[in-house]
Parts: C-alpha cells; sequence; structure tokens
C-alpha cells in the first residue's frame, strides 16, 4: 500500500471521526440550549418579552459551540491516538533495523514498512483457504 493511499485512509477516518462528534456534539448542546432557553422563558418576565429570533439565536449559539467543542476534542483525541500508534510502530521498526545492524532512517522505516505489511498480507492470505 503506498504512503498516499495510507494517508487519504488516515484523512478519512479522521474526517468520519470528526463529523460523529461534531453532530453528537451539537445535538447534545441544541438540547442544552432549548432547555435554557425554555426554563428562561417561563422563569424570567423579562427573557419572556425578547423575541423569537432572538431566542433562536441563543439556541443556534448553543447548537454551534457544541459542534466545534465536540469535533475539536474527538479530532485531538483521535490525532492523539495516531500518534501513539506511529510512535510504536516506528521504535519497532528502528529496533528491528538495529538488530539488523541498520540504521533507521525514513527510507529504512519506510522499507520496514512496505515489507511488515506485506508479511502481514502474507499471513492472511495464507490462513485463509479460498
Amino acid at each position: 500500500m503506498s504512503d498516499r493511499s495510507r494517508l487519504q485512509r488516515e484523512v478519512d477516518a479522521a474526517y468520519t471521526v470528526q463529523v460523529r462528534a461534531a453532530t453528537k456534539g451539537a445535538a447534545q448542546a441544541g438540547a442544552l440550549g432549548v432547555g435554557v432557553v425554555t426554563f428562561a422563558h417561563y422563569a424570567w418576565p423579562l427573557f419572556r418579552r425578547q423575541t423569537l429570533p432572538f431566542k433562536a439565536f441563543l439556541v443556534s449559539g448553543f447548537t454551534m459551540a457544541g459542534l466545534v467543542i465536540g469535533a475539536d476534542n474527538a479530532l485531538l483525541t483521535h490525532e492523539a491516538e495516531r500518534r501513539q500508534s506511529e510512535h510504536a510502530i516506528r521504535r519497532e521498526a528502528r529496533i528491528d533495523l538495529a538488530r539488523r545492524g541498520l540504521i533507521g532512517t525514513e527510507t529504512e522505516i519506510a522499507k520496514w514498512r512496505a515489507e511488515r505489511t506485506r508479511q502481514m498480507e502474507e499471513r492472511a492470505n495464507n490462513g485463509n483457504p479460498s
């Protein structure tokens, strides 16, 4: 698998994680906004006199904040997990290359990764009779 296709897969996965979290965050914060506006409408006479567009503006503000914060938090978490797994793979590659007497340069790590991917595909194909 080429680096470009692997990178595109990672970008697509990050986008999917971000969209799901943004949707969930927007729904939760939007519900909170509706609750706050409803409570304020019935509890505070000054707020009751406010126009419907202003109240809708407040709810949309809650919704947008939830969307942005949810998406950002999910993406930061996803990136941290990816960095951690990438670091573990690179560490494994450097150790394996050092055992072979090679220096773990970017080129050698890329070759090691391609070789490892090929070996894993061969194991998957040999273990799965067709």
